[in-house]
């Protein structure tokens, strides 16, 4: 759905909920002139819907006396695969802020039918997941997804405002390939024609952004945009350079390991048969998840990380010596 399609079921939701606004209160609920009211209300028309407006600039807008929506035809199905949709993505912290999804699950129980939107509210209620809930993503304004989404479509160049992670505001012109959710946070990647070389850009770090008529040409066949966006992650520098060999496939590994957390790769060495390399901020973090993975392992680099897996060791023994009371 386009900004301006928004736009206009916005309004006609304001028109449901309070008949008889003016253009201008419509323009300020809106964020629009009056302008655009106008031309919102001729879109509604457009669509069938009897909008009628009152004469001389504080003439009012309303539906024709006692229509109606009828109600959203969803299936039990369709139903609950919404619902589950809204609430599964705020758990994987992909929602747009909790605002954003109650609001958009009251409207879709206000205009389902009574017994299905009953049954529908007895599932949220009475919904439970085993696995803990992610952090939020990075707050982040939506109308900037909306519109980079629909330039990477369209393959139009988007102007972007946009914030360094140093802090520093500068102005660039973008060709967005794609967006990717990512760890809790919104990333798109494409040329960034400020520095001329492909770039993976935070959208919580960008002010503005703007679709222009410039067209740019498709991305390499060979481009993947979920690829580029791991592969830029995973080259942040982090304090410590790791490498560890484990007694386990490459292809167990990398069902245990995500690609965000380091490369994997047939061993090299009798008896060991996949080697992992990657970066980690806390050597201690990496200790207990290789004691996790369950698997003999190796430690190839650094030396201070055979260091850690000796003092997590000692509290496992600890641990496992202490008799409770």
């Amino acid at each position: 759905m386009s900004q301006s399609t928004g736009k206009i079921l916005a309004l006609l939701e304001v028109l449901q909920a309070r008949p008889g606004l003016t253009g201008p209160q419509l323009a300020e609920r809106l964020g629009v002139d009056e302008r655009t009211v106008r031309r919102y209300a001729a879109g509604l028309a457009d669509l069938g819907l009897p909008v009628r407006a009152g004469r001389g600039r504080y003439g009012g807008y309303s539906l024709a006396p006692g229509y109606r929506l009828p109600p959203l035809m969803l299936g039990d199905d369709e139903a609950v695969a919404v619902v589950l949709g809204l609430l599964a993505a705020a758990r994987l912290g992909l929602g747009v802020g909790v605002a954003a999804r109650e609001s958009a699950l009251a409207k879709i129980e206000r205009v389902l039918p009574p017994a299905l939107r009953e049954r529908v509210r007895a599932v949220r209620e009475t919904l439970g997941f085993t696995g803990p809930a992610r952090e939020p993503a990075a707050a982040f304004d939506a109308r900037h997804l909306l519109t980079i989404g629909e330039a990477a479509r369209d393959r139009r160049r988007v102007r972007l405002a946009y914030r360094s992670w140093r802090g520093e505001e500068t102005e660039r012109a973008f060709d967005p390939y794609g967006v990717v959710f990512h760890a809790g946070r919104w990333y798109t990647t494409g040329l960034d024609h400020r520095s001329g070389e492909h770039r993976t850009l935070r959208l919580d770090r960008i002010g503005a952004a703007v679709a222009t008529d410039e067209r740019f040409e498709p991305p390499p066949q060979e481009f993947d945009p979920v690829g580029h966006v791991v592969d830029a992650l995973a080259a942040v520098p982090y304090h410590h350079e790791v490498e560890v060999r484990l007694r386990a496939t490459p292809e167990e590994v990398r069902r245990r390991v995500p690609p965000a957390a380091g490369a994997v790769r047939p061993g090299d060495a009798e008896g060991w048969g996949a080697t992992l390399t990657c970066r980690a901020e806390r050597l201690d973090g990496m200790a207990q998840m290789l004691a996790g993975l369950g698997w003999d392992f190796d430690v190839v680099r650094p030396d201070a990380l055979r260091a850690e897996v000796a003092a997590l060791g000692r509290r496992l023994i600890a641990a496992a010596d202490t008799v409770a009371p």
